[in-house]
């Protein structure tokens, strides 16, 4: 005989009490999964996390007793100082003879270690996210089916059987057919039994026992052939598929490339947009990813070349803007498409250019993106130059002008890898657009 494990809870766990230990430290965790973030390289951002939880902050109440005041009556075996009435002194703190040195607090647990998986780690990391206005649905040739109840079939499968309305249909048939209740052939074979107990029957008496048991018979065959249960009166739920509109969204990610950022700045520019990839890929189903990167020219890329290409040149941002409205007008129609944008660049622009970027964005982009984000990046060096002299750059001077104008507009500065899940939280927060 073979076995099959089929529950699913691992061996030897309790998904149930999983769930509630992480509920119960949400908190720690999430604080943990955020100082992770910072820490991890760029291809070990979705792995699972082990972290350590100080045992104070998992902790339960308990009753115990207390460490000083109250009246105790205690036996001690073998006493030989004390008899019946003395007062025991108190021990003091750390005075026993056996165990080790405690720590100076009188707190010596070690931290909590608990494992969370790739899924945990990613839905703590996501869980208050989201598109904002992601308004524009229809029904796909892929749409999602979601089944409704539809009244009842004749058939189907066991597990949609319908017990009242099998039974209320075999009652109305057995009564309609004549099916001889329990009750009545209870009665029936009590008066044959009497009959048959008498000692001294008469002619009459027999014809009566004989009728009795002829009546048995009948009823007998008649409730061999009408069945309690018939496969007539068997009745299962129905369901019906209808497939359910879904909202389709396109998101742009824009990066500069040019030779004004260095390995710095691009690293939390991949930070910022892989994160960007792994929450719309975890969160939503029916949405497309276009990666464009730009120096003098832009261009649209996959997304191994997005993360890992070399390139570099001078810089033109409007060249992005323009490929993305061109991507815009050739697949993406504006009537059926959520668009959202995200663009990230150290500022740095030709002197010209400004112009035509605010053109692109007032008339071109904005009007019909449901959200565009822009993160400018720094390194330390820019970031302490920024910071003691608040020096801001030429593009960030032209976008705070589009930012007043426009509700779908935000803009933050990421100077280092701590920054870069914090801004990406403020930019995708519900609780942002909710407000």
């Amino acid at each position: 005989m073979n076995v099959i494990d089929r529950r699913l809870n691992p061996s030897g766990k309790s998904l149930p009490n999983r769930q509630r230990f992480i509920r119960l430290a949400k908190e720690t965790i999430k604080e943990a999964v955020v100082r992770s973030i910072r820490e991890r390289s760029l291809g070990d951002v979705e792995n699972k996390e082990v972290i350590n939880i100080p045992m104070k902050r998992v902790a339960e109440p308990r009753l115990r007793h207390a460490s000083q005041g109250g009246d105790r009556d205690q036996v001690f075996p073998g006493n030989k100082e004390f008899i019946q009435g003395d007062t025991l002194p108190k021990p003091k703190s750390g005075a026993g003879e056996k165990g080790s040195q405690g720590a100076p607090d009188g707190e010596g647990d070690d931290d909590f270690r608990f494992t969370i998986s790739a899924e945990e780690y990613l839905d703590i990391l996501f869980e208050e996210l989201e598109l904002p206005d992601l308004a524009k649905t229809q029904l796909k040739d892929d749409a999602t089916l979601r089944y409704h109840r539809a009244g009842h079939s004749s058939s189907g499968s066991p597990s949609n059987l319908n017990l009242v309305r099998t039974m209320r249909r075999s009652l109305a048939r057995r009564i309609s057919l004549g099916r001889p209740k329990p009750g009545e052939m209870a009665e029936l074979e009590a008066e044959i039994v009497a009959l048959e107990a008498r000692t001294a029957r008469d002619a009459e008496a027999d014809a009566s026992l004989e009728a009795l048991k002829t009546k048995r018979a009948e009823l007998n065959a008649r409730s061999r052939r009408i069945g309690y249960i018939d496969p007539v009166d068997l009745r299962y739920n129905r369901f019906e598929a209808k497939p359910q509109p879904s909202a389709q969204a396109v998101m742009f990610c824009l990066m500069d490339v040019s030779g004004s950022m260095t390995e710095d700045m691009k690293d939390l520019a991949k930070r910022f947009f892989l994160l960007l990839h792994l929450f719309l890929r975890r969160n939503y189903k029916h949405v497309d990813l276009v990666f464009i990167r730009h120096t003098s020219e832009a261009k649209e890329v996959d997304e191994e070349t997005f993360f890992n290409s070399r390139e570099t040149g001078g810089t033109v941002v409007s060249t992005a803007l323009t490929e993305m409205r061109r991507i815009i007008d050739e697949r993406y129609s504006v009537e059926d498409w959520n668009i959202y944008a995200a663009q990230a660049s150290d500022g740095d622009n030709y002197a010209s250019d400004s112009r035509t970027c605010l053109t692109l964005l007032n008339e071109a982009i904005l009007p019909i993106c449901q959200y565009f984000a822009y993160v400018e990046v720094y390194d330390r060096r820019q970031a302490e130059i920024f910071l003691s002299n608040l020096n801001v750059s030429e593009l960030w001077k032209d976008y705070e002008t589009v930012c007043g104008d426009h509700a779908n507009f935000a803009m933050k500065r990421v100077f280092s890898k701590a920054d870069v899940f914090p801004v990406f939280h403020q930019l995708f927060a519900k609780a942002r657009h909710a407000a």
